[in-house]
């Protein structure tokens, strides 16, 4: 008989659902790590579901769909907010990770939904080699504060100023070849190559930094909306609101891709120091009473929003097209 199965994907587990004559199975847990996708795939392949259907969200459906689609198995990789008018149509009220594998099963049975087609080698390349610049990057900003907060101190010994400087070198030194090694991936793919050149155009961000953007847009579907990619980035805003009693800050979830966060933050720390538009719109921001860092995140998300309509209509960054005039006339 024919067999269906949904994949709820989650940070520490999937849950698997398999769904067979109209009747879905009990869910089955696997860890989120290599073995566990180990596990979940030998699970699959011996009831040969006819489609396996899981949800385009967060930054950990990748790794499990090319692991799916090296066992050769038909995985389709769904919108979002196709599965979320789906499960509204159900009517099912109740949400846990055994419920939404349940669903995602049953889209596959009645959906039909096209297959998935994993990104190029080249591109799956350039996001490794993308979060390890991040990575590196992070560790040297960390160098550098720690070689700050040595040279406050007047009793500092000489050497372990030299050591940090060392190590800061050390890290220059590891982050120029891997730029090197994502310069040379990008001359094997001349559309990711100009994309690069469009983020590039964008004040703020450096050689390194649109490396490590692009590489973790360019494994996106290409269908994804403007607010679906921040979501992904957990650039969103969640609100904290119920009755009189709660009434927190919004605040930004946090619930995505870290790397990106990570790609965009300095990028828009420059930006509000050195574009006009960024800098008026922060201001304006904090005079309705937005803290700082706050008003640095909302120039994240709109940096992202200007970066993803580069990609998705071959235009260079422009800041005017995302900031208005009204905040600049205010500055």
């Amino acid at each position: 008989m024919t067999m269906f199965a949904g994949i709820d994907v989650g940070a520490s587990s999937v849950v698997l659902v398999c769904r067979q004559n109209g009747r879905g199975s009990a869910p089955e847990t696997f860890e989120q790590s290599v073995a566990g996708h180990a596990a979940l795939v030998r699970r699959l392949c011996r009831v040969a579901p006819q489609c396996v259907v899981l949800e385009a969200t967060g930054i950990y459906y990748l790794d499990l769909a090319l692991a799916l689609q090296a066992a050769g198995l038909p995985v389709a990789v769904i919108n979002p907010r196709s599965f979320h008018h789906f499960a509204k149509l159900k009517l099912v009220g109740s949400k846990t990770d055994g419920v939404d594998a349940a669903l995602l099963a049953e889209y596959a049975e009645r959906m039909n939904p096209a297959l998935w087609q994993a990104p190029e080698p080249h591109r799956l390349a350039l996001r490794d080699v993308g979060r390890q610049i991040n990575r590196l990057t992070a560790a040297r900003t960390q160098a550098k504060n720690r070689l700050h907060a040595l040279r406050a101190r007047a009793s500092t010994l000489p050497l372990l100023i030299d050591d940090e400087l060392e190590g800061i070198a050390v890290f220059d030194r590891r982050i120029q070849r891997l730029t090197a090694a994502a310069t040379d991936l990008l001359d094997q793919a001349p559309l990711l190559a100009r994309q690069c050149q469009l983020i590039d155009a964008a004040t703020g961000i450096a050689k390194a930094s649109a490396i490590a953007i692009l590489a973790e847009l360019c494994v996106l579907p290409g269908h994804l909306k403007a607010n679906q990619v921040s979501r992904y980035a957990g650039l969103d805003v969640r609100l904290w609101q119920s009755g009189t009693s709660v009434n927190q800050r919004a605040r930004m979830s946090k619930a995505g891709n870290a790397y990106l966060r990570a790609a965009l933050f300095m990028p828009a720390m420059s930006a509000v120091r050195y574009d006009p538009r960024a800098k008026a719109f922060s201001l304006a921001l904090q005079r309705r009473g937005k803290k700082k860092m706050q008003a640095v995140g909302a120039v994240m998300r709109k940096y992202l929003t200007g970066i993803w309509a580069c990609l998705k209509t071959d235009q260079p960054f422009d800041s005017a097209k995302l900031f208005s005039e009204i905040h600049l006339m205010g500055a």
